[in-house]
Parts: structure tokens; C-alpha cells; sequence
């Protein structure tokens, strides 16, 4: 059973409400797209509000946010004394390792994969022997000595778990942290390697609030409630510099907050004694231990050059911080009408709804069947990190026109029957169940031009978006198909029909 967390003002954790309402301003301003915030003091929850159609327990894609959760597996392991931090690699995989691993190689140990020091130049990836893979690369540098941010190594940390006690990354932590902080294991969703593991470099579904629980345990040097979870020592180490992390400024220049140094799966911040964990597109959750403060945000701020919009998050968030009362001020006179205002601000956050534009002189003559001639036809978002993700396209397409929306079917093979997704064209959007990890799919379209129809899917358990472009041109049909997806291709697939 969870056990809720205090809710409160700000004023009585010693926050103005107006300073919250000038944050919410800087991040409604249109660089980034907020999906989530909750903000804890003195551990009372004193801000909250997701930006509808986001809401409190739909899980986010975390991306590297996940390699804190495979940190935390280890630390409990270690903790629990079944895991050594300078246990060697070679050791706890002895029939992945070369026959005849390099010196550099049989120095690497568990606590060198934590802190970001495995020595490589380059990250292996993906495939059934991927252990055996991430082994058989050179160890360039003696390690611990170099920073390299490999999520291939992070994804190994929950492998070390899964071969010391036979579970996997969840099965693991459900008694052992979920259970204990409130978090509800089967609400969780993670991508997985093709051996089985969680991907704990990045593949893991989650909550804000989630987020926040696992965040709280550091803050609280390993304890929640009266039990330990963690070492008071494994903490010490995981939220302070253990691998200067400067040349990461070659990598991603823009992103300052990355150069100040790394923990064990953690990230130090510029501000002193901040840390956090953190994911692509600004998932973040931020600990302020002179504050004792947490800050969890879920967002995309993907935007188009590397690491500048959630550098800009991470920005605004140290602006508004550097604003606060000293620490020293624990508490404030109530302002009753600052804090309702800002309470029904949260209660009534939205993304802007999709353009309505529901009416073509076309529509009628382009209903109908299409054969798929050429390219790949699924209506769901692909996921990059997958091969051969794309075995599964339809090969048939019906269009169909109502007065509120539009609905397209695929087929597949016979015996499966229709795939169908329907989509609002009223300027509001139409859930639907979509194959894949990350199902569930917000449908909107409108008519760009006379010809050219836009279905939008947003996928709600992530940051992003699907877009597939419909052409027209007499009983031709392109699609092009596209997403905001940072890791995704750059490049639009298309898929060619004719009307059959």
C-alpha cells in the first residue's frame, strides 16, 4: 500500500507561490513542452501539475533517467553484500570475457561501469551476445581514468544484478525499492535488450512521481521511512563527484550542466551540492540538498540542436532556484490568494489543442482502399533501438471520412483482421491502442492543403510525436511518415499507394 506524501502550500516550506507561478511562465513560454512537475520540501509535496493530455500516473518515457533506477539495483546489491564495487567485471561474466582479455580489461570493475570510466572510445550496442560484444571492446584507457557516457554499460549494471541473483532490472527492485517507496512495478514499462534484459541505459516507462520517490531515497542518504534501502557510504558515493566528466563539452557543447562531473549513474549540477537524474528531452529529477528540496519534471525539450533546450531547462530551473528565500527560511506567512491561484493554475495545465481543419473538397473522392505498392505502413511509433523492428506493415488501407474525424485501417494478413485508428479532426483528439511498448495513441488530423491530410499520433506514454503526411494525387496516395523523436531518423520514410 503507497503511502501518500503531504500535500501543503509553499508558503509553509518557506517558497513563495508567485516565485512557482514565474516558473510555470518561463516554461509555458514555447522552447520546450512541459508534461509534468511535482516540487517536495521537507518531503510535503508543495507544487504538482501535469499538462493535460499528460497526467499524474500515466508513465513517461524516461530515456537516460533509467540508468539511475539500474544504479540503484546495484547499489542494493552491494548493500545487501552481493555485489562488490571493486568486483571485476571479468569476474561476474566469466564466460562472456575474451579468452584473452587485455590488462586494461581485467582492471575494470563494477565501480568504473558505475561512475561512466569503463575506459572505451566507443559504445557497443544491441544483439542476442551483447555482453559478450561490450566485453570484446577495447579498453583503451586504464579505467576509471576517462569518461565516456556508454548507456551500454549502464544496461550491463543490471545484467551484473540479474547474473548474481537470476532476476531481471524490475524483478529485482519490486521488493526491494518499488514496494518499500510506493512505486507500483506493474504500472512499469521498460524496452528490452535481445537477451531479455531491461535496456537500463534508457528503456525504462515511468511516472514524475515515480521519479521523485526514487529520487527521495538519495536525499535521504539511502533510508526511506526508518529503513535502510541503501548504504549510507553508497550514497555518499553515487551523489558526489567520482569521474571528471569535462570532455563531454566535445560531445554535446551545449550542455553545461554535463561538464561539472558524474556520480554513479547521477549527474553533479553547477549549482553547489545539486544533483540529478537525468534523461533525454529534460527528464529530470533534481535534488537541493541545502533546501532539501526535490524537483521532478517530465518535458520534451527536445529541440533541434543536441543538448541547447534542456540545457535551457536545467537553466531555468537554477534561475528560479537562485531566487528562494535562504534556506534558513523554513516557513512564510500564508498568502491564501497566491496559493490558490497557483493551485487551480496546476490543477488546469494543457497543451495546446490540434488545429481543427476538418473539411477538403477532396474527401469524398479519396475515401476508400489503397494498396500499399512501396515502403512500410504501421500506425504506431518505431522504436530506433529495436532491429527489425519493421516486420509487421500493412499492405492494404482504408480511409474513411465521418462528420467528426477520419478513420484508417490497415490490414496486415487476412486472418488478423483490421487495424483501425481513428482520429479527431473537431480539434481534439481520439484515444487509440496502437502495437508496441508505448500503446497508447492520442489521434488528431487536419487538412493542410485541398490534398495533403496530417495525422498526428501522439504517443502519450512518451515525449513524442508520429506523423504521417497523406498526398493525394488522383489514385496515387504518398505517405511520409516522420516523427519529433530526437533519436529517431532525420529522414521521412515514405509509403507509396494506389486506390484500388
Amino acid at each position: 500500500m503507497r503511502k501518500e506524501f503531504e500535500r501543503c502550500t509553499p508558503e509553509s516550506v518557506g517558497i513563495p507561490s508567485e516565485s512557482i507561478e514565474k516558473l510555470l511562465d518561463r516554461f509555458e513560454e514555447g522552447w520546450t513542452e512541459p508534461h509534468g512537475l511535482m516540487i517536495m520540501r521537507d518531503s510535503k509535496v508543495f507544487a504538482e501539475g501535469w499538462w493535460a493530455p499528460y497526467a499524474p500516473g500515466l508513465i513517461h518515457g524516461l530515456q537516460s533517467h533509467t540508468k539511475t533506477y539500474a544504479a540503484t539495483a546495484v547499489g542494493i546489491a552491494v548493500t545487501e553484500g552481493i555485489l562488490r564495487l571493486d568486483e571485476r567485471v571479468i569476474d561476474i561474466f566469466p564466460d562472456k570475457a575474451p579468452k584473452d582479455p587485455s590488462e586494461n580489461l581485467k582492471l575494470l570493475t563494477v565501480r568504473d561501469v558505475l561512475c561512466m570510466g569503463c575506459g572505451m572510445e566507443k559504445m557497443p550496442f544491441n544483439g542476442v551476445d551483447w555482453i559478450e560484444q561490450f566485453l570484446a571492446t577495447p579498453v583503451v584507457h586504464k579505467p576509471g581514468t576517462a569518461f565516456m557516457y556508454n548507456s551500454t554499460g549502464s544496461t550491463l549494471l543490471g545484467a551484473m544484478v540479474r547474473e548474481k541473483t537470476g532476476l531481471g532490472l524490475i524483478d529485482y527492485l519490486k521488493p526491494r525499492l518499488f514496494d518499500k517507496i510506493g512505486i507500483d512495478a506493474a504500472n512499469l514499462k521498460c524496452i528490452c535488450m535481445e537477451d531479455g534484459m531491461e535496456m537500463g541505459g534508457g528503456g525504462l516507462y515511468a511516472t514524475t512521481e515515480d521519479n521523485l520517490r526514487l529520487m527521495k531515497v538519495y536525499a535521504d542518504g539511502g533510508m526511506w521511512e526508518g529503513e535502510r534501502i541503501l548504504s549510507e557510504e553508497y550514497v555518499k558515493l553515487a551523489t558526489s563527484l567520482q569521474n571528471e566528466s569535462a570532455t563531454e563539452r566535445a560531445v554535446n557543447p551545449p550542455a553545461e550542466d554535463n561538464f561539472v562531473g558524474y556520480g554513479f549513474q547521477i549527474w553533479m549540477c553547477r549549482p553547489e551540492g545539486v544533483y540529478r537524474a537525468d534523461g533525454a528531452m529534460g527528464q529530470f529529477t533534481i535534488v537541493f540538498p541545502k533546501y532539501n528540496m526535490i524537483l521532478a519534471i517530465t518535458e520534451n525539450a527536445s529541440g533541434s540542436t543536441g543538448g541547447v533546450m534542456p540545457q535551457k531547462a536545467l537553466d531555468t530551473i537554477w534561475e528560479w532556484y537562485y531566487s528562494l528565500p535562504d534556506p534558513s527560511v523554513t516557513a512564510l506567512p500564508e498568502n491564501e490568494a497566491a496559493s490558490a491561484h497557483l493551485a487551480r493554475r496546476m490543477s488546469m495545465l494543457a497543451l495546446p489543442r490540434p488545429k481543427r481543419s476538418p473539411v477538403s473538397p477532396l474527401q469524398d473522392s479519396v475515401a476508400g482502399w489503397y494498396d500499399v505498392k512501396e515502403g512500410y505502413l504501421a500506425f504506431k511509433q518505431v522504436n530506433p533501438f529495436i532491429r527489425d523492428a519493421k516486420t509487421d506493415g500493412g499492405r492494404k488501407l482504408l480511409i474513411s471520412f465521418d462528420p467528426h474525424g477520419v478513420t484508417f485501417d490497415t490490414v496486415r494478413n487476412p486472418e488478423d483482421g483490421e487495424k483501425k485508428i481513428v482520429a479527431a479532426m473537431d480539434g481534439s483528439r481520439k484515444e487509440n491502442t496502437v502495437d508496441g511498448l508505448a500503446s497508447i495513441a492520442l489521434a488528431s488530423a487536419e487538412w493542410v492543403s485541398d490534398n495533403v491530410l496530417k495525422l498526428t499520433l501522439r504517443m502519450v506514454e512518451t515525449c513524442n510525436e508520429q506523423y504521417f503526411d497523406f498526398t493525394f494525387e488522383g489514385d496515387e496516395l504518398k505517405i511520409e511518415v516522420y516523427s519529433n523523436h530526437v533519436f529517431g531518423p532525420m529522414r521521412k520514410d515514405v509509403v507509396t499507394l494506389k486506390k484500388a
